[in-house]
């Protein structure tokens, strides 16, 4: 029986298969190596463990597919890093390299609970209040003045 438990890394390849097909219909070797910034020797690797595990169609020298439990798999994991990445950045107001970088390292620990209740958590936040305020807006200017009084302590404890 194979075993379908997968690394953090055959993670960000799958994921990357994934998007790649989503966004230019095939996804080759050279892509992923360019995607993820690795040695078509390291996605060789990396393909042929996921096609052991089932879960993508692989030749070499050919394109890339998805199995039916690949294109599950690696759905769940993009879906992981969409929701990360929105609270990162639309919620803490993180820059977009910063809350990529962090996506892509929480995804992998994280479990769905953790997940599903971000998810709501996001959609909560990001609804309209009795006053028409957003509370991501709301917060966005609670974390400015934070930052600021900060600052301000941390000045007069420098001048004591």
């Amino acid at each position: 029986m194979k075993s379908t438990a997968l690394s953090h890394s055959l993670e960000d390849y799958l994921e990357a298969i994934y998007n790649l097909l989503k966004g230019k219909g095939i996804a080759r070797s050279k892509d992923i190596a360019d995607r993820l910034g690795v040695t078509r020797a390291s996605v060789t690797s990396a393909l042929r463990n996921l096609a052991q595990k089932g879960l993508i169609h692989y030749k070499p020298y050919g394109f890339i597919t998805l199995t039916e439990k690949g294109i599950r798999s690696a759905a769940r994991i993009a879906r992981r890093h969409r929701v990360l990445h929105s609270f990162f950045t639309d919620i803490l107001g993180l820059e977009e390299d910063m809350s990529q970088k962090a996506a892509c390292r929480a995804e992998h620990t994280l479990g769905s609970e953790i997940i599903n209740r971000l998810t709501v958590f996001i959609d909560f936040i990001n609804r309209q209040d009795t006053q028409g305020k957003a509370l991501a807006a709301e917060f966005e200017v609670f974390r400015l003045q934070k930052i600021e009084e900060n600052k301000e302590s941390a000045g007069k404890f420098m001048a004591d």
